[in-house]
């Protein structure tokens, strides 16, 4: 299993027979070169998106629609982009699909879902949400933007994620300090891989505060385009 940085919260996760892009933000995305976009997304199968802001979502559509992939994010999301021309595949939260062999769970998240990117005022983009991606002996939590939710408890008890993948860029979702809480008080990581940081000055720059929170987790600081073998 194989997990690369492409910035921010921007992944490529190739498990079982599915490479997946998880929130694909490549235009604009300041950590990612132009000249890199198409390294991040060739053999791409699938597309992931937790919700629907610009710096998750803005790249989905015509990515899905040049790889000739769908998109697997909440019922409304999916009906906003399948009108839009794009292969989807919508589900809701406690839902479980199989992409290429890779169970994948729709959870909750704490944060808004908009499109924002269009111009105009924000549209309703269904709710946030996080995932569970189960395969190759792992279970990965995909937070998604979030704050500390006392989900994480039944979530971590019921899934058991060895792999979680944590915002923790402060500001707009829970920062280093308040991630490693979480991390500690309600899952049982193995390995945590921060992101939705390092990408503009208001975002922390550093995982320092978590890798002090955690002591015994292996906490990866990230490379943009520097596989992780998991």
């Amino acid at each position: 299993m194989q997990l690369t940085w492409l910035g921010h919260s921007s992944f490529r996760l190739e498990i079982e027979d599915a490479t997946l892009l998880i929130d694909p933000w490549l235009s604009g995305n300041p950590m990612l070169a132009d000249t890199q976009h198409d390294a991040a997304t060739t053999g791409a199968t699938h597309i992931l998106l937790t919700h629907g802001h610009g710096d998750h979502a803005a790249n989905a559509l015509g990515i899905a629609k040049k790889q000739s992939i769908p998109i697997a994010c909440i019922h409304e999301l999916s009906e906003i982009l399948s009108a839009e021309g794009a292969q989807t595949i919508g589900f809701g939260k406690g839902g479980t699909i199989d992409l290429g062999g890779a169970k994948v769970t729709m959870v909750n998240a704490s944060h808004s879902s908009t499109i924002d990117f269009k111009g105009g005022a924000p549209a309703a983009a269904g709710a946030e949400a996080g995932f569970m991606i189960a395969g190759e002996g792992h279970t990965i939590y995909v937070s998604g933007d979030t704050d500390i939710m006392a989900d994480m408890d039944w979530m971590g008890d019921y899934h058991k994620p060895d792999i979680g993948i944590l915002c923790a860029g402060g500001h707009y979702t829970m920062d280093m300090k308040r991630a490693a809480y979480a991390a500690k008080r309600y899952f049982n990581f193995k390995t945590v891989i921060p992101c939705h940081y390092r990408t503009f000055p208001i975002l922390e720059q550093s995982a320092q505060a978590l890798i002090d929170g955690l002591p015994g987790v292996h906490v990866i600081e990230p490379q943009v385009m520097q596989p992780i073998t998991l």
